[in-house]
């Protein structure tokens, strides 16, 4: 209806099924479709354009992939640049090897209609006191009423979990390593329940995965949004330095049915190199 309105070629099977998976991946949703027409005429009208420069009279899959990549390019410098100072290590992410009181977390940043994913080191240290735990971004107001109430509750979950019947004879602090902006949102606080449990227990963790999602105060994995972006902003500096096959990322159970990943990072999963985990 969209393209006869507008009067352009008709699309083959192949690229209405592609607008299809693009419309799931536009309401982060793998069982929902978006209606947003705006978003949907201008995916259209380009792709009807490319294939009236490649000659063909019907549009395929390949005109809408192509005007896909187009959009994507013409938003993405600063995702660039962010995974650029990663890969040439101005900003320390690490994807292989194992440290203690080290997780990666996944943070998302939006650009208008366009996002992307970013690694950061999420780092906690611990030492003798009484049972308080320092988010050292909400102390220097860095940190948003969310991302504070994530690590108020993981706070809790720790004294439910260990100090029921005795003082919690530990102070802790953490950080987002590098991190010079605000950071908010719940969706870390897995990641720093990890990092902190490493921490206290002495535990190294693997840092070819990354973690994403929020915890309640009985330890549950919670869902967060964004899950697509943050497995593709992982997958990118991992592919950038090369897969080695153990690499992956931890993403909430109740997640799955969002997941609408690009087409390198499922080719890549179902070869064994990369891992997404659901928990």
């Amino acid at each position: 209806g969209l393209a006869r309105r507008a009067a352009l070629r008709p699309f083959d099977r192949t690229a209405v099924a592609r607008i299809i998976e693009h419309g799931a991946r536009m309401a982060d949703d793998a069982d929902r479709l978006s209606l947003h027409t705006d978003g949907l005429n201008d995916l259209l009208k380009e792709a009807d354009y490319r294939a009236g420069a490649a000659g063909r009279e019907l549009v395929t899959a390949a005109d809408v992939q192509e005007a896909l990549d187009a959009q994507t390019f013409r938003a993405d410098r600063l995702r660039e640049r962010s995974h650029e100072m990663i890969l040439r290590d101005t900003m320390f992410v690490d994807t292989d090897g194992e440290r203690i009181g080290q997780v990666n977390g996944l943070s998302i940043i939006q650009l208008g209609t366009f996002a992307f994913g970013r690694p950061s080191r999420i780092t906690a240290r611990v030492r003798l006191g009484k049972g308080e735990v320092v988010d050292i971004e909400r102390e220097v107001d860095l940190g948003g009423p969310i991302h504070s109430t994530g690590v108020l509750i993981l706070s809790s979950f720790l004294g439910g979990r260990y100090a029921a019947d005795r003082p919690l004879s530990l102070t802790a602090s953490l950080v987002f390593e590098q991190s010079y902006g605000g950071v908010d949102g719940d969706s870390a606080s897995s990641a720093e329940l990890y990092a902190l449990l490493s921490a206290i227990g002495d535990v190294p963790v693997r840092q070819s995965l990354a973690v994403t999602g929020s915890v309640d105060q009985y330890g549950r994995v919670q869902p967060i949004g964004g899950v697509n972006e943050k497995i593709e902003g992982f997958f990118d500096i991992c592919n950038a330095r090369g897969l080695t096959g153990s690499q992956g990322v931890l993403i909430p159970d109740s997640n799955v049915k969002h997941l609408m990943l690009r087409q390198d990072v499922v080719d890549a999963c179902a070869a064994g190199q990369f891992h997404v985990y659901p928990i």
